[in-house]
């Protein structure tokens, strides 16, 4: 393959720094896991360890051992002078206590060629106080290096992961107020399926009991069991205010039929009275009607007691 990358150092130092720098421009993304796994130190060094580390790394190794002078000395060097790569997310990072000999350095000139990295014959450092070695880099062949990925700040993570958090749990919530409408819608149904059964229920009671009520013959007064079944009629339809009713006087055969006629009337207006004047039922709830004798509960005895009664039909 063709060469990429030529390095121009000052020194054996620089020109082994370049040769770092060229791989970090080159692989824009790389940690310093990547660094040490490019090159590793056993075979450029011929020792275990790290060829590099950061320049935090360092210092608090240095405040670890007893020997802080030549350390510090080296941590200090590598900032004063930049002798040192800086990665894409910030991380400086320099060699761990290597000092290049003619021996060494040509082995780590030899491990940049596999990552298509050469050396220009170094020049040697400027001499006197001040003075700093450096390195310079080449593109060869038409080689353009990537452009490193633009590393998004932690806090844009953590704000997102708070606001995904948040979505999550307000679409929880409102999960669990839909649930808890359908649970209550439930319960209003229910409710009203429980309260239409007892309406029907008392209803047919209060007809049974009602329907049983006889009039004396040829009377309209209402017994004291009718009234007490219309006063259980008019607590029904004060909790059910939609309710209407008409009310159906009846008599038996006996007697003339036009006589019989007003009699029914007179039965039926005599409950409607009842409920309006004593239970204060809305008149407009109620209406009655006479059946004469046209109607007869028991057919086989037109002249039963039976026939002579007053009974209501539920309107709405």
């Amino acid at each position: 393959m063709a060469d990429k990358v030529k390095v121009y150092g000052k020194s054996m130092k620089w020109s082994a720094m370049g040769i770092i720098g060229a791989y970090v421009k080159m692989y824009p993304q790389a940690t310093l896991d990547d660094l040490n796994k490019a090159f590793p130190r056993n075979k450029i060094l011929g020792s275990d360890g790290i060829l590099l580390d950061t320049i935090e790394n360092l210092q608090k190794k240095a405040a670890a051992t007893t020997n802080t002078d030549f350390d510090d000395n080296v941590i200090k060097e590598a900032i004063d002078k930049e002798w040192l790569v800086t990665l894409n997310d910030g991380t400086r990072v320099c060699f761990y206590n290597v000092m290049w000999t003619k021996d060494n350095f040509p082995k780590i000139v030899e491990h940049g060629k596999l990552y298509d990295i050469v050396i220009a014959d170094f020049q040697e450092a400027e001499k006197g106080f001040g003075k700093r070695g450096s390195y310079t880099l080449e593109y060869l062949n038409g080689y353009v290096p990537p452009a490193p990925k633009k590393r998004i700040p932690i806090w844009v993570w953590i704000l997102l992961a708070i606001i995904i958090i948040a979505v999550i749990i307000i679409l929880a919530l409102r999960g669990c107020r839909e649930q808890q409408v359908v649970v209550q819608e439930k319960i209003v149904n229910d409710t009203v399926v429980i309260h239409d059964t007892l309406y029907v229920q008392q209803i047919e009671e209060i007809e049974k009991n009602f329907n049983a009520a006889e009039f004396i013959q040829g009377k309209a007064d209402l017994s004291e069991s009718a009234k007490f079944v219309l006063h259980d009629l008019a607590k029904v339809m004060q909790k059910n205010p939609q309710l209407r009713l008409r009310l159906e006087g009846h008599t038996s055969a006996e007697g003339d039929a036009a006589f019989n006629q007003k009699l029914s009337e007179a039965r039926a207006q005599a409950a409607v009275d009842f409920l309006i004047n004593h239970e204060s039922i809305d008149a407009s709830r109620l209406e009655a009607v006479g059946k004469g004798s046209s109607e007869l509960k028991n057919t086989d005895d037109p002249m039963a007691s039976e026939n002579r009664r007053t009974e209501f039909i539920v309107l709405e």
